[in-house]
């Protein structure tokens, strides 16, 4: 996948996962960007893992793929950022 494609897939995603669990979390396209990339990478890579498939470019089994790690990173990092807080 090149760079655009990334940065597409990142956006989806991370949209994807904001909408899935809203929530008072700091920035803006580009944080939502990066969470999504991000996603991608940990979501592929236990996807791979446990032998699901892997992010092969923009269509729906990578998107869903992708939108779990995602999800997995925003649930760590409000986990971390609750623990700080108390």
């Amino acid at each position: 996948m090149g760079l655009l494609s990334w940065i597409v897939l990142g956006l989806i995603v991370g949209a994807l996962a904001k909408w899935i669990m809203p929530g008072p979390d700091p920035g803006g396209l580009i944080v939502t960007m990066l969470l999504g990339i991000a996603g991608a990478f940990v979501g592929g890579f236990i996807a791979t893992f446990l032998g699901l498939g892997t992010v092969t470019g923009l269509n729906l089994g990578s998107i869903a793929i992708a939108t779990g790690g995602a999800l997995l990173l925003l649930w760590g990092y409000r986990k971390l950022r609750s623990g700080r807080s108390s």
